[in-house]
């Protein structure tokens, strides 16, 4: 080699290495959707300042100790005790308040859609896996539960790390694969344990590909660890059960929603970039694993499986399955990818643009997401409702018993207010609405009342355990209503002890010592 040549070579730029391409190419693909999901999640993320009655289970039990909270955990919500666990972590080291309560869940779906978008781009290519995690990010009912204290964005974070993990370890046969993928379907199970309907999707999905020896023993070993390691918290949760007495047997309006989702899904696997690999033509042993294989069972398996088991035991509620729609964007990134084909136009233009049509299709439920109406109720306005009240009163009743939640997050609101039906405290019974007296106890309580302040739901109270109809019978029999306020899905109501009563209580009888008088604040 030639002096002159040897100079004209060092004149060259170095060539980047392919692992910092293929790296920096991983973090655009993961950084657009995350973005997004950020941006969406961050907009209103105090919700006018409102917090439902679920998003109060997780503040109270987030300020309790980790001892407190294991002791709870075996009585009560035992599924998201975890949960419960890391954002008593959060609180102790930022604080608490509605962001610091929301902002994990809103990193955790940000991670999701930029998850998403590498499976894609690892499965098909790189517009359709971009186009997935955008089409995530938008899905009104990720944009829900992004803005929720509650653990169902960090499970969706979960089961699509798990899926992308799957995804590898499917490619290239390795132990730290198949390790990282058991621990993420577990902490996904501990979390929640109806994601391990991911798992059964999952298990479709290696049937389908029909793997070699080695890699079905890696994950049949790997699922049933998973599983084993979840079973305190499955049977522990079964002895729960009537925690979820609430949910409603299937209607028409959501077989109808489910059966149009899987078959959406179903039609997107007909498109060349569900079924054709590029990224993986030279790599993968397996041709049958392709983004087809992967999205449909994990959309269609929770979704059509919880609505089969609620057929039986009514279970079946969206954020239950969450993550079914990490399926679904897989897919619709592939009819994205489809059009730009079609269209002949560069994904880099098609994507923006199908994304802002879609958020102003959207924007009514995406405002009303952003609102206290878009909650069952509002813990914290009945609290500052009661506040106003506390010095006309002296007591302080709830129907249900669960309504004591308003009391437990805003407690300076209640101050100077006797528990008229308490016996134990949530933290000491190791409960979320405590233990009340017995009805008999109630009654003498709130008979040496003089004004009570009545938390409870909108319409007539639905008294249905003894102790709730003692209430409600006691305040209709000695009480009079003063003031009745009803507020974002919360009812407060002030009673006042009948007039007659009040004087009857005053009179002392001929040759007699004084009544009793009544205790009033």
């Amino acid at each position: 080699m030639t002096t002159g040549s040897h100079l004209s070579m060092l004149d060259q730029p170095r060539p980047r290495s392919r692992a910092m391409d293929m790296r920096h190419g991983r973090m655009s693909i993961f950084a657009v959707p995350a973005a997004l999901s950020l941006a969406l999640g961050l907009w209103g993320i105090t919700r006018e300042h409102s917090m439902w009655r679920d998003e109060a289970a997780t503040w109270q039990s987030a300020h309790r100790s980790l001892a407190e909270i294991g002791h709870m955990v075996g009585q009560v919500d035992v599924v998201h005790g975890l949960y419960y666990a890391v954002m008593h972590g959060v609180f102790a080291l930022f604080g608490d308040s509605l962001v610091t309560l929301r902002l994990p869940s809103v990193l955790a779906a940000a991670t999701a859609c930029g998850l998403t978008a590498l499976a894609g781009a690892r499965l098909s290519e790189c517009s359709v896996g971009v186009g997935a995690g955008l089409a995530l990010a938008i899905t009104p009912a990720v944009q829900e539960y992004a803005q929720e204290g509650r653990p169902y964005a960090l499970v969706l974070a979960f089961v699509v790390l798990a899926t992308r993990l799957l995804v590898g370890a499917l490619e290239r046969p390795d132990i730290r694969w198949w390790a990282g993928y058991a621990a993420a379907v577990l902490i996904a199970a501990w979390l929640n344990w109806f994601s391990l309907l991911a798992l059964v999707a999952h298990g479709v999905t290696i049937v389908y590909i029909r793997p070699d020896r080695a890699r079905y023993v890696g994950w049949a070993l790997a699922a049933s660890g998973a599983v084993v390691a979840a079973l305190p918290v499955i049977l522990t949760s079964r002895a729960q059960v009537s925690q979820i007495s609430w949910i409603k047997p299937l209607g028409l309006s959501t077989v109808l929603g489910v059966l149009t989702t899987v078959v959406i899904a179903a039609l997107c696997t007909c498109l060349p970039h569900a079924r054709v690999s590029p990224s993986m033509r030279e790599e993968a042993p397996h041709a049958r694993l392709n983004l087809a294989a992967v999205a449909l069972p994990l959309c269609a398996v929770p979704l059509v499986g919880l609505a089969l088991i609620s057929v039986v035991k009514p279970l079946y509620i969206t954020r239950y399955v969450l993550f079914a729609y990490i399926g679904l964007a897989l897919l619709i990134g592939v009819l994205l990818a489809t059009i730009a084909a079609r269209l002949r136009t560069h994904a880099r233009v098609l994507l923006p643009a199908a994304v802002a049509l879609a958020l102003l299709a959207l924007l009514p439920i995406e405002l009303r997401l952003r609102t206290e109406q878009s909650r069952v109720d509002d813990v914290l306005t009945a609290a500052a409702t009661v506040g106003h009240f506390r010095d006309a009163a002296d007591g302080v009743l709830y129907i249900p018993a669960a309504r004591r939640d308003t009391a437990l997050v805003s407690p300076h609101d209640f101050t100077g207010l006797r528990d008229l039906a308490l016996a134990q405290g949530p933290v000491e019974s190791g409960t979320l609405k405590g233990i009340e007296a017995g009805p008999r106890d109630i009654e003498r309580a709130m008979l040496r009342a003089r004004r009570i302040v009545l938390v409870t739901d909108p319409g007539p109270p639905q008294a249905e355990s003894a102790r709730d109809r003692t209430k409600q019978r006691v305040l209709d029999e000695h009480f009079v209503p003063r003031s009745d306020s009803v507020e974002r899905g919360r009812r407060v109501t002030v009673y006042e002890r009948r007039e007659q009563e009040r004087s009857a209580s005053r009179v002392t009888p001929l040759g007699g010592a004084p009544t009793a008088s009544v205790q009033g604040g």
